[in-house]
């Protein structure tokens, strides 16, 4: 027997060995999958499969008890719309090994004070839910959970703290009670009451001066845009009302009360909410998006309305299924349709809000805009028909961008004769603006003779020109013109691949306009010299893209010696406008490649798009797309140069500590290291004086114009509201809120400089607004 034994672990030693290695892998994996599958579809029902589980991880707990933890615990923060699928699993277990429900407990507080501490503040939201929800689950006694609310509640009277802090530690009660209120108010209702009390004491003193930032429709009707909280707390208010009955949570925990009921509680470890830190980064505000109500959708199960706590429920769930699966649009699009429940509500409705919803969310999306495009282009494949649209008639540049992008995908079908009331109208409105811009972002997605085709003809005054350039020495009515005989031969010179000193000696004969008689100093800038040189060039280069990419490359010499001066920076804009004012693509595209190849700066870019040459096209889109481009490039700018500083600290640092320990001496390569790091500090505080200066060109700029405006306005006794000034407005609130990290380290110069106490209030209130996101 034992030589058998001998002899058996000889031959298949080896293998033999590597299994055993490899089982307690493969059984961590199978109760991992088995952990994580659990809720899907399945022959068998919930409760079975449920029970089935609980048992396979008991019996698992002596060897595996610490990948169960780490596996459950991940579930709760990551998997929330199984939440009260893994909370009864949970409870199974406890009621099966009490121990094993304390040791969870503990391990779910230590996840949350790491999430807190790492700023994960939407996965914390998650981990105090779900420990909320384990309170029906008779897993934590309901006094421990009302006074660690009570704890979370208490941060609204700390003092010198943002608002932002303690509205989060308010949402995450809030966000709680849909779960587990009526289990609470059961139990402890005086206490709950005074709970709630407090709550509504702090939501009364908020200050509450962001909410116009932050809101998509300016109107309020017919859907008002409510701040976060505020909708939260009428939610609330509405389900405590209804006692606390409602009708769209999947509680499988009910169907083991008779098991669940017997288990030993256990009592929340005590928990204080961290302090708050300088460098905490709570989420800010938000204001939630309605498109529907009950009345948009006639057929079928009626839609919640805005304040019941189902809509709060629905809408948390959808927003998770986007954010797990946005990688994937088919994916995604099959698990939103297959939500749960879909039966009892208009689903598509509230599929459609939640997408729009997240495409607008100011400052920025939570993912990238084309996620959306594509999501809802699938959903129209799953469901042909089913996915419906409401289409705001306002301009609003991503939702241009969207249905664009949108229509380029079907073929251009629309019904154009919807929109036809907008021919009738100033082409300033939004309507007409919108469907203006519309087609002229549909071109850069297919060609303009095709526009053309696919618009009926009544629309032709909002039809894009054709994208031609404009070369006023092309022909014979130019030849009049001073700078006519340059440009022929600066043309020829370029044919004939001359040198930049070359070109530069015949752009001398050039005659400067600034120059009077015998005056010298209009020498540096001579616009009719920058006129003819890049009129020229350009137009040899305007087959393609890259040709005129190519162009400003082969040419940087010359561009760079005619633009040394601001006045040539702003002149050669004004040039790239002029040749190519119908193509706003390609002016896009050059002004990007010359700040990059350093022909021009952002600060000149800022300049001339604030310019009276640019006045007329100010509230175009193109316009604003190359502000916001130019403001991105300073900022990556400045965080390459900050980045390249602190690698360079981190080596001269590690040099020290090296020399240090080795007694050896490496001072020379030290010394280089920072003479570079002192290079590097130079180059960063320039950099930064840069930012600071476009960003007060831009805000003194728009004081101006809007301060113009307001003047005008009050001295002709007319109304200020304007199309353009709620344009002006909007884009001001814009460029606060898309770049507002970076504006935050400026707003001391910006306060004492611009948005001063003498201001107009109209300014004044926006500048206002922006601060109070930060509080």
């Amino acid at each position: 027997m034992s030589r058998r034994r001998h002899s058996d672990e000889n031959d298949g030693g080896q293998a033999h060995k590597r299994r055993r290695t490899s089982e307690p892998i493969e059984i961590e994996d199978r109760l991992e999958s088995l952990i994580c599958r659990v809720g899907e579809k399945s022959t068998s029902s919930l409760e079975s499969n449920l029970e089935g589980l609980a048992g396979v991880l008991e019996a698992d707990l002596p060897n595996y008890k610490n990948k169960i933890l780490r596996i459950l615990c991940a579930v709760a923060r990551l998997l929330p719309e199984k939440l009260t699928v893994y909370t009864t699993l949970v409870g199974l277990l406890n009621a099966r090994n009490y121990n094993f429900g304390g040791e969870f407990v503990e391990a779910m507080i230590r996840q949350l004070k790491e999430t807190l501490k790492n700023n994960l503040y939407n996965e914390a939201v998650y981990l105090v839910r779900f420990l909320s929800d384990l309170v029906n689950c008779h897993v934590i006694a309901a006094p421990s959970m009302v006074v660690m609310f009570e704890n979370f509640v208490s941060v609204t009277q700390e003092e010198d703290v943002p608002q932002v802090r303690s509205d989060w530690f308010v949402y995450v009660v809030l966000s709680c009670l849909p779960w587990v209120g009526k289990e609470l108010y059961e139990k402890k209702d005086v206490e709950m009451d005074r709970l709630l009390s407090q709550i509504e004491g702090y939501l009364k003193r908020r200050v509450k001066t962001h909410v116009p930032m932050l809101q998509v429709w300016t109107a309020e009707k017919p859907h008002p845009q409510e701040e976060y909280l505020d909708c939260l707390w009428a939610q609330i208010q509405k389900l405590k009302k209804d006692r606390w009955q409602e009708r769209h949570i999947l509680r499988p925990y009910i169907a083991f009360d008779s098991v669940l009921c017997e288990a030993l509680q256990h009592n929340l470890p005590p928990f204080t909410p961290p302090g708050h830190m300088p460098d905490a980064q709570y989420p800010i505000p938000r204001v939630i998006f309605r498109m529907f109500d009950y009345t948009d959708a006639p057929e079928g199960p009626v839609m919640p309305g805005s304040h019941s706590v189902e809509r709060f429920v629905i809408e948390e769930n959808l927003h998770h299924i986007i954010k797990t699966h946005w990688r994937e649009r088919k994916t995604c699009a099959a698990q939103l349709l297959s939500y749960p429940g879909k039966n009892k509500i208009p689903l598509n409705y509230h599929i459609v809000e939640v997408i729009f919803g997240e495409l607008f969310q100011l400052p920025l999306p939570p993912q990238i805009d084309v996620m959306y495009t594509t999501l809802l282009i699938e959903l129209c494949k799953l469901q042909p028909g089913s996915v419906h649209y409401s289409h705001p008639s306002v301009s609003f540049c991503r939702f241009i961008n969207w249905f664009s992008h949108h229509l380029s995908n079907f073929q251009f079908r629309w019904s154009w004769d919807d929109w036809a009331d907008c021919l009738t109208l100033d082409l300033d409105k939004p309507k007409p603006k919108f469907v203006k811009e519309v087609l002229e972002k549909s071109m850069r997605l297919s060609y303009h003779q095709r526009i053309v085709d696919i618009v009926p003809p009544t629309f032709s005054a909002l039809i894009p020109a054709d994208p031609i350039f404009s070369f006023k020495y092309g022909d014979e009515s130019g030849s009049s013109l001073p700078g006519y005989p340059v440009s022929v031969n600066v043309s020829n010179a370029i044919k004939n691949r001359a040198s930049n000193e070359e070109i530069l000696t015949i752009l001398k004969e050039v005659p400067n306009p600034n120059q009077e008689d015998d005056d010298d100093e209009g020498e540096t800038f001579n616009p009719l010299k920058i006129d003819v040189f890049l009129q020229t060039l350009l137009h040899l280069a305007a087959k393609s893209f890259s040709h005129s990419f190519s162009a400003l490359g082969k040419f940087h010499e010359i561009l760079k010696a005619l633009t040394e001066s601001d006045d040539g920076k702003l002149h050669i804009l004004k040039v790239v406008y002029e040749v190519w004012r119908n193509h706003p693509q390609m002016i896009a595209q050059l002004v990007d490649k010359m700040i990059r190849t350093q022909i021009v700066d952002c600060a000149a870019v800022a300049n001339w798009l604030f310019s009276q040459d640019m006045a007329h096209e100010f509230t175009r889109l193109f316009i604003w797309e190359i502000l916001h481009s130019t403001i991105r490039k300073m900022n990556k700018h400045v965080q390459k140069i900050q980045k390249e500083l602190e690698e360079a600290k981190d080596k001269l640092e590690k040099q020290q500590h090296k020399r240090d320990m080795e007694k050896n001496s490496e001072e020379d390569d030290e010394g280089q290291l920072e003479e570079q790091i002192e290079k590097l500090q130079e180059k960063v505080e320039s950099a930064q004086s840069e930012q600071k200066n476009l960003f007060l060109v831009i805000f003194q700029r728009f004081i101006m114009l809007l301060t113009e405006h307001l003047v005008r306005c009050e001295t002709g006794s007319v109304d200020v509201s304007t199309p353009w000034y709620k344009n002006c407005i909007e884009r001001l609130q814009q460029v606060f809120l898309m770049h507002h990290g970076t504006i935050q380290q400026y707003m001391g110069t910006l306060e004492n400089l611009l948005f001063t106490a003498e201001l107009d209030p109209h300014i004044l209130a926006v500048y206002q607004q922006f601060c109070a996101l930060q509080l």
